[in-house]
């Protein structure tokens, strides 16, 4: 036995001993999306619930299962999660008031938690630990480095599914205070079935992005679409905030290869990974994948400097200033800013860049339309009206980048759906806004 495996052997436990090191009113961080350890949390609730411990709050981003203190209000009392990036489960604990929200760029959280959260404990899903005593964290590099910044304690589920991403934080056995093993099943979205809303949007979208492009697309139909349109593409590259699955069906039939890009070349770029198990076994121990922290991934700079930075996202409305919000149905939470306006920013500012923002025009089964004159009160805006560049729904694309106020209305209005245009151009001619 080397030293390495005698340390790991020494600080080996369980999720509940580890929970049992902490102390009242610590901050506890964990990492986006398969970095988060739900059965340490279970165990950390189990001491709240006995009253052992008070004034816990746990950070994380994107949870992808419900722990307690999502859904149990006495948990909540003393064990208060903080969501950077609500996802499906954390937004309905966020709108039942059982959990706060922490507003940002995704790009500044890692100063955020280094600097002015500070948790004093780091807690993460990693790879096992290999030759040199190293630990990958995988899926995610993220907001890892902001949070070990302050941390004084380190715990480690080790799962061998965890992919070993070579670019991941890497941490040393010698660092860590405590790890147990799990081999639990990463959860997992799979590929969904393309509708006929998200096709059209896609073939509006597919012939604007041209051979020798660079890519960041959300997860979902419409980008899933676009890049089921991208298969006969040419040196594609990806620099991407989250890696999906419709990113490793075009590297693998010959779209993607990154050659054109001027900084990492011939590798795809990420800071998270959420997907299939396809997905995470192509990420494990390949040299040509790079996980890198979203401070630098999300910064509107880098992104500027590939040419022909394509950029796709959601919005949930749109109003004819081309306010775009993709955060809440008015003050109800839906998820928060993660990179969509750093990758606008960035990709308007690149040579040949454009920036789509791509939704269906309507809500509620065809009921509520999504292009409106002024957004809900109380609706966040993700992307402002000088950063916005392209819109498009199943009716088209509408330009609004060095558009008047005007012509952004007349535009998005020829993109509504038809019933309701005329409400639309009524309510424009009411406020004065085209003649």
């Amino acid at each position: 036995m080397n030293d390495f495996q005698k340390l790991y052997a020494e600080k080996k436990m369980t999720p509940q001993q580890a929970a049992a090191q902490l102390e009242s009113g610590t901050t506890i961080g964990a990492d986006i999306a398969l970095a988060q350890p739900f059965k340490f949390y279970e165990a950390v609730a189990e001491r709240v619930r006995k009253g052992e411990l008070k004034n816990m709050v746990q950070a994380s981003l994107l949870d992808t299962q419900e722990p307690s203190f999502m859904t149990d209000p006495e948990i909540a009392k003393n064990y208060r999660g903080v969501d950077c990036f609500a996802g499906a489960f954390a937004r309905k604990s966020v709108n039942a008031g059982l959990m706060d929200v922490l507003p940002g760029y995704y790009r500044d959280f890692p100063s955020i938690f280094g600097d002015l959260v500070q948790p004093e404990v780091y807690v993460g899903v990693v790879s096992p630990m290999d030759k040199h005593g190293y630990f990958s964290t995988g899926c995610s590099h993220s907001v890892t480095d902001g949070l070990l910044k302050s941390a004084k304690k380190i715990f480690l589920q080790v799962n061998p599914k965890m992919p070993r991403s070579l670019s991941s934080t890497q941490l040393h056995i010698s660092q860590v205070d405590g790890l147990w093993e799990d081999d639990s099943d990463l959860p997992t979205v799979e590929p969904g079935t393309v509708d006929e809303i998200s096709q059209k949007i896609a073939e509006f979208i597919a012939p604007e992005i041209p051979n020798g492009a660079t890519l960041q697309l959300g997860i979902g139909s419409i980008p899933d679409a676009v890049a089921a349109g991208l298969k006969d593409h040419r040196h594609l590259g990806i620099h991407t905030e989250m890696f999906t699955n419709s990113m490793v069906d075009l590297i693998e039939c010959g779209a993607v290869d990154n050659s054109m890009k001027p900084i990492h070349t011939g590798k795809t770029v990420a800071t998270f990974a959420f997907g299939s198990r396809k997905m995470y076994d192509y990420i494990d121990d390949n040299p040509s994948f790079m996980m890198l922290p979203v401070d630098y991934v999300n910064d509107p700079r880098v992104i500027a400097q590939h040419p022909n930075f394509i950029s796709i996202n959601a919005a949930v409305q749109v109003d004819f200033f081309g306010q775009v919000c993709a955060e809440s149905l008015g003050t109800k939470h839906i998820s928060g800013t993660g990179g969509q306006s750093d990758f606008v920013r960035g990709a308007i500012k690149s040579k040949g860049g454009r920036s789509f923002i791509a939704f269906p025009s309507t809500a509620s089964h065809g009921k509520i339309s999504r292009i409106v004159p002024t957004l809900t009160p109380g609706a966040q805006v993700s992307t402002s009206k000088n950063d916005v560049d392209c819109i498009v729904t199943e009716y088209g694309i509408a330009q609004l980048r060095g558009k008047t106020l005007g012509q952004r209305t007349k535009n998005l209005i020829a993109i509504a759906d038809p019933k309701f245009r005329d409400e639309l151009t009524f309510q424009a001619k009411k406020e004065n806004i085209i003649i």
